[in-house]
């Protein structure tokens, strides 16, 4: 069984979800909805998944990023994006903090966003401190696409959208992404959609 994943528009996507208490972490409920979410996110397929995004405002979300997602890229891309397989995993009540906020901009589409993508800046490297499904303490230290992962998703309990950090001239179809943008650089395709080179970075904030 998996949940209805749902669209950009809904209200719950633009919520600040709240946390869970110790006893909802415990629960048979939360149990479920975890098993639930997880089952969504593989049939999607996803490489992480919010509770907002299932229509449930909680702060909750699984993660797993599965080498055969990764199989069509070239050894030279997954280097670049810094990407490798990352195990399934559950993170309650997370807490991220930027540890390296060197811009890496890269295209991004979300579940929740359905057939788009555009280009993201993201901070290259976070930490993440929350609970595990059993309620233990977890910290982790992410760079590159995992942290790019941990950002977009935490960003979603806070009722964020990539669209909202999105570099907006660079928003396509999923198809045409495929058709005329995969395997070029970020250089490469600000060049061409006529962007000037990103000179910014991120400053290191703590977001919850």
């Amino acid at each position: 069984m998996v949940l209805k994943i749902v669209q950009a528009g809904e209200p719950v996507l633009r919520q600040r979800a709240r946390e869970l208490t110790p006893e909802e972490i415990g629960s048979e409920e939360t149990r479920r909805l975890i098993a639930l979410m997880r089952d969504t996110m593989r049939d999607a397929p996803g490489v992480g998944l919010a509770a907002p995004q299932v229509g449930v405002g909680l702060r909750l979300v699984v993660i797993e990023d599965r080498a055969e997602y990764q199989a069509g890229a070239t050894p030279a891309d997954l280097a670049t994006r810094e990407r490798a397989p990352v195990a399934f995993h559950v993170l309650i009540n997370p807490r991220l903090v930027v540890e390296d906020p060197t811009p890496a901009e890269f295209h991004e589409g979300c579940l929740s966003v359905n057939g788009f993508a555009a280009l993201v800046p993201r901070a290259r490297g976070v930490r993440v401190e929350a609970l595990d499904e059993h309620g233990q303490p977890v910290s982790l230290s992410a760079r590159g696409w995992y942290a790019r992962i941990l950002q977009h998703e935490v960003d979603h309990l806070d009722g964020t959208l990539y669209v909202d950090r999105m570099e907006t001239r660079s928003l396509t179809t999923q198809d045409n992404h495929r058709r005329h943008w995969m395997g070029r650089s970020t250089a490469q395709v600000r060049e061409a959609l006529g962007l000037p080179e990103r000179q910014t970075g991120i400053p290191p904030e703590e977001t919850s």
